[in-house]
């Protein structure tokens, strides 16, 4: 997964004209940022390999069935299906992320992109602005979760809840091959939600976060 696959050059000047069309209305700072991933998930792969190991061991006994069928030791007959499987296995969860996401549970993809969201807030320095209004929009495309980490300024007024309709925008076109038109769809409505909730732009406003997407390491 390369994260060029899911921006092209028409996609970040999107973005960044809809960061400052809502910014434009609003004393909101928005920051959108996207990783190809939040955590590396090698436990993922180790499911997927103790997965196929048993995989093929259920298979070499139904293909036994019982019959005669053994020329070599039996034990080879059990323990090559499971080697195999398990290489199999092995290469599939660490070559597609497709695969490999099967076996990591969805808690702990949440947990991971969490993490990173705060780490990308504090980086980004999303918390620099006069009067905190800063939002973070962060992108985990691997795990294809989105979230919407508001500063003090933002947070007082606006409920975390409010962002749902933000995120799962967002999430759509992840999924349907359009992340770079539903980030900047999403961009706007976070500027109507600042509207909608008069957080307004003061008369000597000024840009204070660039408004380019930001691209993190994974």
């Amino acid at each position: 997964m390369r994260i060029e696959r899911f921006f092209s050059e028409d996609d970040l000047l999107r973005i960044e004209e809809a960061v400052r069309a809502a910014e434009g209305r609003t004393s909101g700072e928005i920051v959108p940022y996207a990783v190809e991933r939040s955590d590396a998930y090698a436990s993922g792969i180790w499911r997927a390999t103790t997965t196929g190991a048993f995989a093929g061991a259920m298979l070499a006994a139904l293909a036994s069935g019982g019959a005669e069928l053994w020329g070599p030791p039996p034990v080879l007959w059990i323990v090559a299906p499971m080697a195999c499987g398990a290489a199999v296995a092995f290469l599939l969860a660490a070559a597609f992320g497709p695969v490999r996401r099967l076996f990591i549970p969805g808690p702990l993809m949440a947990e991971r992109v969490s993490e990173r969201a705060d780490q990308a807030f504090l980086e980004e320095e999303v918390f620099a602005t006069r009067e905190r209004t800063g939002i973070l929009v962060f992108l985990s495309l691997f795990e294809r979760r989105v979230v919407v980490r508001a500063d003090r300024g933002i947070a007082a007024v606006v409920a975390q809840s409010e962002w749902d309709g933000v995120v799962s925008t967002i999430v759509d076109g992840i999924r349907s091959g359009r992340t770079g038109e539903a980030l900047a769809r999403g961009i706007l409505a976070c500027g109507e939600i600042l509207e909608r909730h008069r957080v307004d732009r003061r008369v000597d406003d000024r840009d204070e976060l660039r408004d380019g997407l930001r691209i993190g390491e994974p």
